[in-house]
This record gives structure tokens, C-alpha cells and sequence, in this order.
């Protein structure tokens, strides 16, 4: 299974855990973003709001979040487990992560 398979794969599967738990929340509320996002909260909580030595992504603004992402992505910004991760993201897809994770305010 090619990486970038595998990563969407995995948000998908984390979709359905928290769509699981949401009660409430329509399947129709969730963006393609926020659901390949998810894959985000491992690392830097489920808000956003990371501790220890992980860094926060809480209320970063979008342009920042995408430039680093793709940063990551094409080597660009040093990086261990973010620049593996960040490849298996288009350019449109990092801009619709982004652009859910800089709504986290």
C-alpha cells in the first residue's frame, strides 16, 4: 500500500472513532479537511493544544500552517516524523488541513 494510502487510510479509520463519539454530529458536517486532520491530533492533541516537547497548532493562521506543511513535505524545513508525514499530501490537501486546523480558536 503506497504511504499516501495508507495516511488517508488511517484518517478515515480515525473519522469513524470520533464519529462514534460524536453523538450528535452528521457525517455531513465533517470537511474533508477536518478528516484528514485528524491524523494531526495524535501528535498535538485533539485541540491542537500539544504538551511536553510537541509543539502546539492551536490558533496558527492557515498561510503558516500551509507554508510549513509543505515545507515539511519537500524537505525544505528540518523535520523527523513532519516531513515522512507531509508527503503524503498534495498541495490541495494541505491547504484543506490547514485551512480546518487554523478554524481551532
Amino acid at each position: 500500500m503506497k504511504k499516501s494510502t495508507a495516511i488517508k487510510t488511517a484518517a478515515l479509520s480515525a473519522l469513524f472513532v470520533v464519529a462514534s463519539f460524536a453523538g450528535n454530529a452528521q457525517a455531513t458536517d465533517v470537511t474533508r479537511g477536518a478528516l484528514m486532520a485528524a491524523t494531526c491530533f495524535a501528535c498535538h492533541g485533539t485541540d491542537g493544544r500539544a504538551s511536553g516537547d510537541m509543539p502546539s497548532i492551536y490558533g496558527i493562521p492557515e498561510e503558516i500552517l500551509t507554508r510549513n506543511m509543505i515545507a515539511f513535505r519537500d524537505g525544505t524545513r528540518p523535520a523527523t516524523v513532519m516531513g515522512r508525514h507531509a508527503t503524503g499530501y498534495s498541495d490541495e490537501e494541505i491547504r484543506e488541513i490547514a485551512a480546518y486546523l487554523s478554524t481551532l480558536r
